[in-house]
């Protein structure tokens, strides 16, 4: 009997170290947790900081290039060397083909929507100089630049909308 009394006097005084045991533990466990995320979220903050100035430098150079394959004012900065539709149409695509693959690379600062909204209008910019040239009513690249900076004129550009993308995204980022 006296062994029992001497086994329950041991229990009872580890039953408090036990106690203390397991409230140390989940609290140390919680503190830990807690250090981690701040941690995490210094890091995070860290980071955006040095981020969000390259990020917008991105959208700068995504917005250069839309306005420079915008086709009112490419038009007007790429002047016909010759008469000839054809060559003028190819020395356009070649231009916006150049300054599109000159800023490629800002594509992995933008989310991919605004990507494929610059590639669109690219495209879309394209394909509004290819139609021009094969209007019947164009004999020289004169007459077809005409009458594409007339069209332009009316409506809003690929470009345009484009650009309309960025500046909703970029207002996001505050």
């Amino acid at each position: 009997m006296e062994e029992a009394v001497q086994v329950l006097n041991y229990f009872a005084y580890l039953l408090p170290a036990v106690v203390v045991g397991i409230v140390a533990y989940y609290f140390f466990k919680g503190h830990t947790a807690n250090e981690e995320g701040r941690r995490r979220y210094l890091i995070q903050k860290e980071a955006q900081n040095k981020i969000i100035p390259t990020r917008l430098q991105a959208y700068e150079r995504i917005t250069l290039l839309l306005e420079r394959i915008d086709p009112n004012k490419l038009l007007l900065r790429v002047k016909p060397f010759s008469e000839e539709v054809d060559k003028y149409e190819a020395n356009l695509i070649k231009n916006i083909e150049q300054e599109f693959d000159h800023n490629v690379t800002q594509q992995i600062y933008v989310s991919l929507e605004c990507w494929n909204m610059v590639q669109a209008a690219k495209n879309a910019t394209i394909q509004i100089i290819r139609q021009a040239s094969m209007h019947e009513n164009q004999n020289s690249a004169d007459e077809m630049r005409e009458y594409v900076l007339r069209n332009m004129m009316e409506e809003v550009t690929p470009s345009q909308k484009a650009l309309a993308y960025i500046k909703k995204e970029v207002s996001e980022l505050f």
